[in-house]
């Protein structure tokens, strides 16, 4: 496996590891550096991925300099190196939803994390990150994006998961392939609230939505994130037809 790092947006990397035995065309699992006067970190990856995700972050900053480590949710691909990046990092802290602090955090970080309230912002210097609570959107009742508002950048977790070892960046649709993901492992939880928090998050108008498996895309977001709400209203409404 090859780890590649891109910046997709002002001084925002794509930090990108190709599995290519997973599905029918492989999976990236992505990280992304917000690199500013306190780096952020959203996703850690897997244990195994540590060494590769650090050098990639140390072609940018040091890792030790790194402030907030972030994901969207508790699981293995987007926390689970989170404490050898604690180690490696001595001023950072985790920062997530107060939910995620509550029923998982508190009792896996090795230093305590920071809960964060929905719509509460952290600065990073000339970046801020908006918190915002997403539950069981696309899974997980923890679950969680970051808005950084000065560069309109959604880092959006596992939303629009697709295939496949893209550019870092496109303008390509991102939707369909998330679709057919979605038929081939039905990675979402679908209730009657998912299209409605997502169409939240079209009203950010993002800029560049950056995602945890697959490539990352710039241009009309919000558009983006509402086809997305209605290919869940629609799945919604043929399960309970």
């Amino acid at each position: 496996m090859t780890t590649t790092i891109d910046e997709i947006a002002p001084d925002i990397y794509r930090i990108s590891t190709f599995v290519p035995d997973i599905g029918e065309q492989g999976l990236t699992f992505n990280q992304f550096l917000l690199a500013d006067d306190q780096p952020l970190l959203f996703h850690t990856g897997h244990r195994a991925m540590f060494a590769d995700v650090a050098a990639a972050i140390a072609r940018v900053t040091p890792v030790n300099r790194l402030r907030w480590i972030t994901f969207g949710h508790v699981e293995s691909d987007e926390c689970g190196s989170m404490n050898q990046f604690l180690a490696a990092a001595p001023e950072a802290q985790v920062a997530h939803g107060a939910v995620g602090c509550m029923v998982s955090l508190d009792h896996m970080a090795d230093r305590p994390p920071r809960p964060l309230a929905d719509g509460e912002t952290i600065e990073l210097g000339r970046m801020r990150v908006r918190h915002i609570d997403t539950p069981h959107t696309p899974h997980g009742w923890e679950a969680r994006v970051l808005f950084e508002e000065t560069t309109q950048t959604l880092l959006c977790g596992d939303l629009f998961t697709h295939l496949g070892a893209g550019a870092a960046l496109t303008t390509d649709d991102i939707v369909g392939p998330a679709v057919h993901t979605e038929d081939l492992f039905a990675y979402s939880s679908l209730a009657p609230a998912t299209p409605m928090i997502v169409d939240r998050l079209a009203g950010l108008a993002p800029k560049t939505l950056a995602l945890m498996h697959g490539s990352s895309f710039t241009g009309d977001g919000g558009a983006a994130l509402r086809a997305l709400a209605d290919s869940y209203r629609h799945r919604i409404g043929d399960a309970t037809a």
